[in-house]
């Protein structure tokens, strides 16, 4: 990076597995801090259910987590109420150019979006195609009706662009995902 007095810096971007989807996930936190901040929406991430077996106490202050393992499957990331809905979504990143596949997201959480729809609530997923530098909503009714076709082990790019929503990033919110819920649900927002 090139400043102006003529300082030369390197920035380093640093990719590894483990950080995937930091993107999409840091815009839903910021887009959800707007929504509580403004007073639209109460979302939130939810904590991976985790059980720690074995600590290493290096003194009184550092404790370092040296084992731990899933409590129970995790249901989706995010959950919260809008307009007095229950809403609840899992966000996914794919560099995959022309299709999302469906070993991405568990059969648990399809179930767990299935079960929020049948109970009255707003479930969805937002996949980005990072290659694409593209964010779709998908609502949970069409990712089940998808799923349970078994046509496929993937979804095919189409089939966001015929049944999603595309997301938009902006500066305030980042991702205005629930302008498409006020589209579908509410009838009070354009897309």
């Amino acid at each position: 990076m090139n400043y102006p007095s003529g300082i030369k810096k390197k920035c380093m971007i640093l990719k590894s597995h483990a950080n995937r989807g930091m993107g999409l996930e840091f815009e839903l936190n910021e887009t959800n801090k707007f929504y509580l901040n403004e007073n639209i929406a109460n979302v939130h991430k939810k904590p991976t259910p985790i059980t720690i077996s074995r600590v290493d106490f290096k003194s009184r202050v550092d404790a370092v987590i040296k084992e731990a393992y899933f409590k129970t499957p995790s249901t989706t990331d995010y959950n919260g109420v809008y307009k007095g809905k229950y809403i609840d979504f899992e966000a996914k990143e794919t560099s995959n150019l022309s299709y999302f596949p469906l070993a991405n997201i568990h059969k648990h959480q399809i179930e767990h979006i299935k079960s929020v729809i049948s109970h009255g609530g707003i479930g969805f997923i937002i996949v980005r195609f990072t290659k694409l530098d593209e964010t779709y909503y998908l609502d949970g009714s069409n990712l089940v009706e998808f799923v349970e076709s078994k046509i496929r082990k993937s979804i095919p790019l189409s089939y966001f662009r015929e049944k999603g929503f595309i997301l938009k990033t902006n500066i305030n919110p980042y991702i205005d995902y629930l302008k498409v819920i006020d589209s579908i649900y509410f009838k009070g927002g354009n897309v």
